[in-house]
Formats: structure tokens, sequence, C-alpha cells
């Protein structure tokens, strides 16, 4: 038997308000050879990314006006073209209000970080989120089985079109 496969990279998408903070939360985060960080500078941008690819992990800031952690967090929950099943969300805050925590358990954030913090305690939270899957909710459907018929008795074709029948 051989040595055991390693686990696979895992993607973080970073919208950070600062420039600066997201820049340093970037280079922190990959520093972790398990991480592939991908920042972003507006929610248009993020979301368009991940109609087009998976993620892991989102690192919001509610201190972004433009698209606060929990109004983004909805508009990821709600998109049907996200292909991210077990996608979660930190969101970084700088106070904790009631009406924060209300909004983010609302909106499905996932775990909020008290600004200021270490980078590498962002790492660290990371780092425990991604391997600490959220169970997938999965429709359960009866497997659909080809119709095989339309080939003839004893023909399946395993690479593209059938062979026309003249020609065997």
């Amino acid at each position: 038997m051989g040595p055991p496969l390693a686990e696979p990279i895992k993607t973080i998408a970073v919208l950070v308000a600062n420039p600066a903070l997201s820049s340093i939360l970037s280079m922190t985060l990959a520093g972790s050879s398990a991480l592939r960080v991908r920042p972003f500078d507006t929610q248009l941008a993020l979301i368009t990314y991940l109609h087009l690819a998976p993620a892991d992990l989102v690192v919001a800031d509610f201190d972004s006006v433009p698209s606060r952690a929990d109004r983004l967090a909805e508009d990821l929950r709600r998109d049907r073209q996200i292909n991210s099943p077990n996608l979660q969300i930190i969101a970084l805050a700088s106070a904790l209000t009631p009406e924060t925590k209300a909004a983010s358990i609302h909106a499905g954030i996932d775990e909020i970080i008290m600004k200021p913090m270490s980078p590498r305690y962002l790492v660290e939270r990371v780092l425990a989120r991604v391997a600490a899957k959220k169970p997938v909710k999965v429709e359960r459907r009866a497997p659909r089985r080809p119709d095989w018929s339309r080939f003839g008795d004893n023909v399946v074709p395993l690479f593209g079109r059938p062979v026309p029948e003249q020609a065997v």
C-alpha cells in the first residue's frame, strides 16, 4: 500500500474593505501550503469568480460599505449558480453588537473574528474551518439508468457515437 494521499488544496476567497488589510491577510493565508488564496476588490468580482470556480471559504468584512459580510453571505447563500456546497464564511468585525450577531446568524455566517486580530490567528481559524467541513444537504434520487436498447441487443458504446451496423 502506497503513502496516504495528500489533502487537496483549499481555495480561500478574501473580500476585505481595506486594501492594505486585504493584502496582509492574503499574503499570510497564502503562506500556508494547504491554501490557495484569491483576493477580490468587489462583491461582483467575487460572485463572478464563484460562478466559474468553487471555493471552500470566504473571508468577508463587516466594515465594507458596499458589500458588508452579512449582505454578501445572504447573496452567496441564495445564488444557485455558485457550485460550492460546502462554502463557509468567516466575517471580520470591529465590534460585536447584538445587531451584528443577529445579522450573522440570519445570513448564515459560520464564524466571526474580531478585529484587530493576528493574521496568524486567521490562518489557524481558516485551516480549522476547512478541515471541519459543513454537512452537505444532498437530495437522494434514484439512479437514472441509460436506455441501451437503441443500440441493439449487445452493443454498449464506450467512446462516443455507436458504430453503424453496416460497418460491423
